[in-house]
Parts: C-alpha cells; structure tokens; sequence
C-alpha cells in the first residue's frame, strides 16, 4: 500500500509525505483519464486542485526540512 511505503513511523498516515504520495497517485490517474476524455471539465478542475494542494505541500515541506523535501521528490521522480 502507499501509505506504509512513506510513511515515517507505524501510525503515520498524515505526515506531508504520505499526503503528497496519495496526491501524486491520483493526479497520475487523472491525467491519464483526461487523455481519453479530453471534454471532461469538472475531472481538469479537480486534477488543477490537486497539483496545486501538491504544490504546496511540496513547498511546506521544503521550507521545514530540505532533505525530506528532496528525498519526497526522487522517490516520486517530481521535476524539481
């Protein structure tokens, strides 16, 4: 499962690495299914949600801790 592969310790299922991987999963099956159903507009608002909640997570985590910042974004190959 995805939360036991981020997660820090054995309860963790919050932590901004936990909520960025789950984030991730979905934008991936969302963007695949958009491919196939391009005039799908409510689907696109929710994908742009997502990425932006990511994004900001993301940002959230770098200013507290760079190294798991950069850790998070190998693991899920994320551009930055």
């Amino acid at each position: 499962m995805l939360i036991e592969q981020y997660r820090s310790h054995p309860k963790d299922t919050g932590s901004p690495e936990v909520q960025i991987a789950l984030l991730s999963e979905r934008i991936n099956y969302l963007t695949s299914h958009l491919k196939s159903h391009a005039k799908d507009h409510a689907s696109r608002r929710g994908l742009i949600m997502m990425v932006n909640r990511r994004r900001r997570l993301l940002d959230y985590l770098n200013r507290r801790d760079p190294d798991r910042y950069r850790e998070i974004v190998e693991r899920l190959s994320l551009r930055k």
